[in-house]
C-alpha cells in the first residue's frame, strides 16, 4: 500500500512539472489579451483519465501556479481555481466513463466529449471571468471574452490531443493485458 501512494505521489508530481513546462512551452496566443491555445489541456485530460479527479485538481491547481510564478513572478488566482475545477470536473467524467481501463467505444468518446465541453464551460466561461471580476476588478468584457476563447481552445485541444492520448493509453492497456 505504501509503495502505491509513492508511485502516485511520484506520478503527480511529474505530471504537474510536466504541465507547467507545456504550458510554458507549447502555446500561441489566440487574439486576445493573455490568452493563449495551449497543448498543456490534452496533458490534464489523459492523466485525469488515468488517475481520477483529485489528482486532476492537483495537477490543474499546482501546475497552473507553477507555471504562473515561473512566466509571471505571480499566480493568476481565478485562473489557477479554474484550472484545478476544471481537473477536478474532467476526473469526475473520465473516472466514470473508464475511458483507459475498460473497452473505449465511440459511445464513450462522445459522451466524454461533451462532458468536457460542459466543464470547460463551467471553468473557463463562469468561473475564470467572475473570479477575474471579484479578485481583481478586471472589466468583465475582457474577461468574458478570455474565457470563451481559451474555453472553446481547451475543447478543441482536448477533443483532439487529449482524445489521441486516452485511445492511444487504451490500445496499449489492451494489448498488455493479452
Amino acid at each position: 500500500m505504501r509503495f502505491k501512494k509513492i508511485k502516485w505521489i511520484f506520478a503527480l508530481s511529474v505530471s504537474i512539472l510536466f504541465f507547467a513546462w507545456l504550458m510554458r512551452t507549447f502555446h500561441a496566443p489566440l487574439g486576445v489579451m493573455h490568452t493563449q491555445i495551449n497543448i498543456a489541456m490534452a496533458w490534464l485530460a489523459f492523466v485525469t483519465s488515468i488517475f481520477g479527479p483529485i489528482f486532476g485538481l492537483m495537477v490543474g491547481l499546482l501546475g497552473h501556479a507553477l507555471q504562473d510564478y515561473l512566466l509571471l513572478d505571480n499566480a493568476w488566482w481565478s485562473w489557477v481555481i479554474a484550472d484545478g475545477l476544471f481537473g477536478l470536473l474532467l476526473g469526475l467524467v473520465t473516472q466514470r466513463l473508464q475511458l483507459i481501463f475498460s473497452p473505449l467505444t465511440w459511445q464513450k468518446i462522445i459522451a466524454f466529449n461533451v462532458w468536457q465541453g460542459l466543464a470547460n464551460i463551467i471553468a473557463w466561461i463562469v468561473i475564470a471571468p467572475l473570479g477575474d471580476i471579484l479578485i481583481y476588478g478586471s472589466k468583465a468584457k475582457l474577461v468574458f471574452q478570455q474565457g470563451l476563447y481559451a474555453g472553446i481552445a481547451n475543447f478543441i485541444v482536448i477533443a483532439i490531443g487529449g482524445t489521441l492520448l486516452i485511445m492511444i493509453a487504451n490500445s496499449l492497456v489492451k494489448l498488455l493485458k493479452r
